[in-house]
């Protein structure tokens, strides 16, 4: 039995992850232990995050807890798209951000940095935490460019009117282009020959590009040795893992939807480049869905994060608080899809309440005198082992509420635990909720809560307002300060009195 309570026990464990490369389970071993490298795929910053963009963040977010958590010191990098992003996920079209700024007459890196901003504030809201790096796309053009020139002297790319083009069918016949997804080429090939509008330059249709020509109306570009243009969307990541990782690194992930184009493309990309197979285990969340479809920008049925917080979508019966959706985000294993409902985000506030009242309880317990043990160390047992079983969260959570029952069991006195057992488990229970699952103690009050809120204050604002029209300003004053010891600001303004919660 071993406890990972000091964070010394990562040679103890035997953690297993899905590996998309090889389509199996597989024991991770870092190339350098205990250093780990972890690149993930960031949003692209045009419009608020949603549900759908919550879900790789707080999946990877896992991973990085718990690799932190039994040992290994990993650096950790998420980037921001902000330039490259073309429409469709294609290599034809309108700049995501661009089309963005033109329809608001903004520049560019205003939308960019808007929305990247909030894109953080949603994410502190969820107790994500900060990756080591978060590069941009467009604070990395030169590497990028420098990628490009490697890929062309290996002559895996050519030029055609200052575009940059991969040659996939070249690079197939010496690497196989599909290892990730799973695709044939020959396949590709056929069913992309009767869809060759805007693709005329392009060798085979297959190809994609690592470089675009931008022309005079292109609000976003930049000076290359083959003009004025823009990256391709998939060398980003390519040429800022390799920055910041290395040619050769432990983990890549993202959502499953991004495994093609993007990954393949970014996997052939550094083969082409380096010569090497730069990612060793590649992870994928699968979706979110609304009713059976994917939820995303792209199909319009996306709720914002925003939207989810405060309640004012359509879709939502009330308000959830952040550790709602990340508890309702983790309560599925993160290779499954995951389907949005009231229901389920109800039944994922009750829990959490349970999980957060049994930590009450677990606190106030007295150890008694006896030899037998209630089963703790069992059930955390149970926790490492779904833990390194791929990261299974869903089934650590159940092992935790069989948890919560003996927690009630014995706050009844229909229990009685012994002290170093009780030890043992007050120091996990807590730890492993707050630092693993990133469940915070903050608080969980939904928008109704919010709501019931404005209505008192509403009324004990009048009530305030009678009592100084009356000239009694002592209990007035004692209202007030009642009130911020709670941390609610009233502060009395010549047009009249407004208050704020802290």
């Amino acid at each position: 039995m071993y406890f990972c309570l000091n964070k010394k026990c990562v040679m103890e464990q035997e953690l297993y992850i899905y590996n998309s490369l090889t389509r199996k389970k597989e024991k991770f071993e870092a190339i350098s232990p205990p250093f780990v490298g972890m690149y993930v795929c960031g949003p692209t910053v045009y419009g608020d995050a949603h549900l759908g963009h919550a879900r790789p963040a707080i999946s990877f977010d896992l991973v990085y807890r718990y690799l932190e958590h039994i040992g290994y010191k990993v650096r950790y990098v998420r980037n921001i798209t902000d330039v490259g992003h073309l429409e469709n996920d294609a290599d034809e079209g309108e700049d995501k951000i661009a089309k963005k700024a033109r329809l608001e007459k903004l520049e560019p890196m205003e939308i960019a940095q808007y929305y990247s901003n909030r894109y953080r504030d949603n994410m502190r809201q969820l107790n994500v935490k900060e990756p080591s790096i978060e590069p941009l796309a467009s604070g990395h053009i030169i590497e990028q460019i420098e990628m490009v020139k490697k890929i062309l002297d290996a002559d895996f790319a050519y030029e055609v009117d200052g575009n940059i083009y991969f040659d996939v069918v070249k690079y197939n016949e010496k690497h196989h282009y599909g290892i990730l997804s799973g695709r044939k080429i020959e396949e590709m090939l056929n069913t992309t020959r009767d869809n060759l509008q805007g693709q005329e330059k392009k060798r085979n249709p297959v190809d994609f590009a690592l470089w675009k020509k931008a022309d005079t109306n292109h609000i976003m570009r930049w000076t290359s040795p083959w003009g004025e243009g823009v990256p391709g969307w998939h060398m980003e990541c390519s040429a800022m893992g390799t920055k910041y990782l290395g040619e050769e690194f432990d983990i890549h992930g993202g959502g499953m939807d991004l495994r093609f184009p993007h990954h393949e493309a970014e996997i052939a990309q550094s083969m082409a480049a380096n010569n090497k197979q730069a990612v060793k285990y590649w992870m994928h969340n699968n979706m979110i869905t609304i009713n059976g479809q994917k939820m995303g920008k792209s199909l319009n049925n996306f709720i914002t994060l925003d939207a989810f917080f405060k309640g004012n979508h359509p879709l939502l019966e009330k308000g959830y608080s952040p550790m709602t959706i990340r508890f309702f985000i983790l309560q599925a294993h993160y290779r499954s899809t995951l389907d949005f409902s009231n229901e389920a985000l109800n039944a994922a506030e009750k829990g959490l309440t349970r999980l957060s009242d049994a930590a009450k309880k677990l606190s106030q317990i007295q150890a008694g005198k006896t030899e037998n043990t209630v089963g703790f160390d069992a059930i955390i047992a149970r926790v490492y082992a779904a833990m390194n079983d791929d990261l299974n969260s869903p089934i650590a959570i159940a092992a935790l509420f069989d948890a919560v029952k003996i927690i009630n069991k014995i706050a009844e006195g229909k229990l009685v635990i012994g002290k170093e057992e009780l030890e043992r488990f007050t120091k996990f229970y807590p730890d492993f909720i707050q630092n693993i699952l990133g469940l915070s103690e903050t608080e969980t009050t939904t928008v109704q809560d919010d709501k019931s809120l404005d209505k008192l204050m509403e009324l004990i604002m009048a009530i305030r307002q009678q009592v100084r029209k009356n000239k009694d300003f002592e209990t007035s004053d004692k209202i007030r300060d009642a009130l911020q010891e709670l941390n609610i600001i009233i502060k009395d303004t010549p047009n009249g009195s407004v208050w704020e919660k802290k």
